[in-house]
């Protein structure tokens, strides 16, 4: 395993990196030997994040099959990151060029698969394997719990409470969520996470004001501990992601998991992989519909209680761990004609 994901607290490619990790220790512990940021030989090197000493790795004979974990793309930083023009173009083809150094491809999302393809990179180099999170760290709570927490965090106990999790940054919709914060004065609304890229996050100057003199009834609690993150999923009776461009958001599947009704943006990535288990809306007028249907609709939000807790089931690390066993399999019998392997026997 070749990864920095978890030096830059708050983002998502650091949680699905230490779930990935955690998963295969836990179910497939004497399947792998497995060894992180080491240059030994490997039948199997699989890389989560694209820095430059690891691209300059690829070109070792000792690095076997060379995997790359694919969790965005030069498109999807638009809004996120602020790159100075005369570097942007050359990051991005950076990028592409580290994911042509692979043998395989692995993504989160499967419409990035067409937008690979169009790169440059054939289709038969290319699996979609989804994100998924652990129940034992991500289970859902009682109402009384529920209650106990908003108490122990400073909210009140008997308000509606909305929450969004993620990176504060433009495309991931907080100048709505704020808005909405405005629109709904009976309601909490809570937003986890910060600038985990500090000033070079795009819309840094406008997003900071707002953080620092938000609503009265919106709060930013910043960039929370993993393992206080299931407190704030508990609190919350609603979870909303108003982003316009995602991958495969780890907080949804985060709040699947804790059992909360998710609302999220109509876009066509959700559609593909976990429709029917969220509410869509088209705009910022429709979420704010939505808020208000079901706070006041407790059928409507045990409905969607229970679809959460479905989809969580589907991606749980017990579901996950059968496929990653056979794609990593896969990979190193493929490596065979690369020297001798020391593959285990399953």
């Amino acid at each position: 395993m070749f990864s920095t994901a978890t030096k830059v607290k708050g983002q998502g490619v650091g949680s699905a990196y230490i779930e990935l990790i955690g998963m295969l220790k836990k179910y497939l512990p004497n399947d792998f030997d497995i060894e992180i940021n080491k240059y030994n030989q490997a039948d199997i090197s699989h890389y989560h994040t694209i820095n430059p000493s690891f691209y300059l790795s690829t070109f070792s004979k000792k690095r076997g099959r060379k995997i790359g974990y694919v969790h965005f793309l030069p498109e999807t930083l638009e809004g996120s990151l602020k790159i100075p023009t005369p570097f942007r173009q050359l990051f991005y083809k950076y990028i592409i060029a580290f994911y042509k150094r692979m043998d395989h491809i692995v993504v989160v999302n499967p419409t990035f698969i067409p937008k690979l393809v169009a790169y440059g990179i054939p289709e038969s180099k290319i699996t979609y394997i989804p994100n998924f999170v652990s129940k034992k760290e991500f289970y859902p709570v009682s109402r009384t719990t529920k209650e106990a927490l908003k108490h122990k965090y400073g909210y009140e106990p008997n308000k509606f409470t909305i929450l969004c999790t993620g990176q504060v940054q433009t495309r991931k919709g907080v100048l709505d969520f704020a808005k909405l914060a405005r629109e709904n004065p009976e309601y909490q609304f809570v937003w986890v996470g910060g600038f985990s890229f500090g000033s070079m996050t795009a819309g840094y100057t406008e997003l900071k004001k707002l953080v620092e003199n938000p609503p009265a009834n919106l709060s930013f609690p910043g960039i929370v501990n993993r393992d206080k993150l299931v407190d704030y999923y508990n609190l919350a009776d609603l979870f909303l992601l108003p982003s316009y461009n995602e991958l495969f958001p780890m907080s949804v599947l985060e709040a699947f998991s804790c059992g909360i009704p998710v609302v999220l943006r109509n876009l066509e990535l959700y559609r593909k992989i976990i429709d029917g288990y969220y509410l869509a809306a088209d705009d910022e007028a429709q979420m704010n519909r939505i808020i208000n249907n079901i706070s006041a609709d407790n059928q409507l939000w045990s409905d969607y209680h229970h679809k959460a807790l479905k989809a969580s089931n589907f991606y749980s690390e017990d579901h996950l761990a059968e496929i990653w066993h056979n794609f990593y399999f896969e990979q190193a019998k493929l490596s065979k004609s690369k020297g001798d392997l020391n593959v285990k026997k399953k």
